[in-house]
């Protein structure tokens, strides 16, 4: 009896858009103008109505919270290697009407290295931010500057003892200066009103900012002004 031999096709991977009424480009349109611009989730809403797309402001923050991850993710293997020298300052955002704590830092070459929210600013909250940047980038700095808040001592001593700490007047100007348009991008957002919203939208916009500062192998060669939606498209194909 002869048996029958069954080709075996490869099934191409499903698509993150599979399922959602609206097409990428406009999903990947959405979310790329929330986290890039000023703007609100009703602003958004109010753009794409003008270029016909009528979507609600729910939505499109359902896309942000969604496909914001993903696209991060899928550019994390064209990411430029983190530098060693760590600036790293803390600042404070609003989540919910509550106060939370956000540490971020920053390269040598000013790109955003990790971010972390937490509801208080302690040795915990520090330890936590230091083992997430290190375990992310594969990266142990040899510098870390902070300001001489009383945590970090003990935190660096124990994580990173053989790395420089420096708490020089002016030293973190560049991280401070960074937060600046962290604060400008949220201003028009009226408060956050989730944790884990809080968390998508503070990364997000680190993500971005790389991006458009060339700390990405992606859309190298374009203009800058034509940099980000181009590698916003590359991704949209990746996902």
């Amino acid at each position: 009896m002869r048996t029958a031999h069954r080709s075996h096709r490869s099934t191409p991977p499903r698509s993150a858009f599979a399922g959602f009424r609206f097409p990428a480009d406009v999903i990947v349109l959405a979310v790329r103008w929330y986290l890039r611009f000023g703007l609100s989730y009703r602003d958004v809403e109010e753009l794409l109505t003008e270029r016909g797309v009528e979507v609600d402001h729910v939505t499109i923050h359902r896309w942000v919270l969604r496909f914001t991850p993903l696209l991060a993710d899928a550019a994390r293997p064209c990411r430029h290697a983190v530098g060693s020298r760590w600036q790293v300052d803390e600042t404070y955002v609003k989540v919910a009407g509550r106060w939370r704590y956000v540490c971020r830092a920053i390269d040598q070459f000013g790109q955003v290295i990790d971010v972390f929210v937490s509801a208080r600013r302690d040795a915990k909250a520090a330890r936590r931010f230091f083992d997430q940047a290190i375990s992310a980038t594969k990266v142990t700095p040899v510098e870390v500057t902070t300001d001489q808040a009383p945590v970090y001592p003990a935190v660096l001593g124990e994580l990173l003892p053989a790395a420089w700490h420096r708490t020089d007047q002016y030293a973190n100007n560049r991280v401070e200066a960074d937060h600046g348009r962290l604060k400008a991008r949220l201003r028009p957002m009226r408060g956050l009103k989730q944790d884990r919203s809080a968390r998508v939208v503070l990364v997000g916009h680190a993500f971005v900012q790389n991006l458009r500062r060339g700390h990405y192998e992606l859309a190298a060669e374009e203009p800058f002004t034509r940099r980000l939606p181009v590698a916003f498209d590359e991704l949209a194909l990746a996902i």
